[in-house]
């Protein structure tokens, strides 16, 4: 099994009831994508998936899946902000519902179900701009695979060149030494990370290289101590998860003025 489900204390025969049940899910989603490809704005269709991305979310890590769980969290942000704009046309709710009944069939390792390929990301290493490109718009330091991908689909969908990293360490290396011309990326920079935190490397490019990054935090601390400290330090936001990736997608539209 290529998913997570670690827990022992699941009764025998529950959790392949759970992944059956999850199959004749995964199709029902596919039928409301194929939906929302004819009519984007179909509220019904909107609204099932807004139920079913929030059933996934909930029940997904009690039977040790915690990243689809974190996945759905995602999701069920960005398909409730659907809901509320259904004339809004800046995501294409077709092809993302697609990409999400993918990942889940891919992580839940459950092949035959009706979905799409999924195409590979560098969700397991960092997305390396060939010498010739311009430098990239986006950077995304973020060590949750499910909630990383999520997000480099938006960007990929949205024409943004980026690089991705999933260890702290590492990108703080990579930040240090890019060649970003008169560009100053974007970078969404999560807190909790392997190896180095986000705010010791945001402290460390304030010191090395000032100026030369706008940084949005992206975590799930939502103290007002923590939001100032990163405010106080000269972030541009700081946003806490899940976050809707059409919301997400407007700001950065906004930040970058495109």
């Amino acid at each position: 099994m290529t998913g997570d489900a670690t827990t022992p204390e699941i009764p025998p025969g529950l959790l392949e009831e759970y992944l059956a049940g999850m199959r004749v899910l995964l199709e029902l989603l596919v039928g409301i994508a194929d939906r929302l490809a004819a009519v984007p704005g179909d509220t019904v269709a909107l609204e099932e998936l807004r139920r079913e991305t929030h059933k996934i979310h909930g029940s997904a890590g009690s039977y040790g899946f915690t990243d689809v769980s974190r996945l759905a969290a995602g999701m069920e942000e960005t398909v409730k902000d659907l809901v509320a704009r259904p004339d809004d046309r800046d995501v294409d709710r077709g092809s993302l519902t697609r990409w999400f009944v993918g990942r889940l069939a891919e992580m839940l390792d459950l092949g035959g179900t009706r979905a799409p390929a999924v195409p590979r990301t560098a969700s397991r290493r960092p997305l390396a701009a060939p010498p010739q490109l311009k430098a990239p718009e986006v950077i995304c330091v973020e060590d949750d695979p499910a909630l990383a991908e999520l997000l480099e689909y938006g960007l990929r969908t949205g024409g943004y060149r980026f690089l991705a990293y999933r260890n702290g360490r590492e990108a703080l290396r990579e930040l240090l030494a890019l060649d970003v011309g008169g560009a100053r990326p974007l970078l969404l920079l999560d807190v909790d990370l392997p190896e180095l935190d986000g705010h010791s490397i945001f402290e460390a490019l304030r010191r090395e290289r000032p100026g030369i990054y706008r940084v949005v935090f992206t975590t799930v601390r939502s103290s007002e101590v923590d939001q100032m400290r990163a405010l106080e330090a000269g972030a541009l936001d700081y946003l806490i998860k899940p976050i809707s990736l059409r919301v997400l997608l407007e700001k950065i539209r906004r930040w970058l003025r495109r």
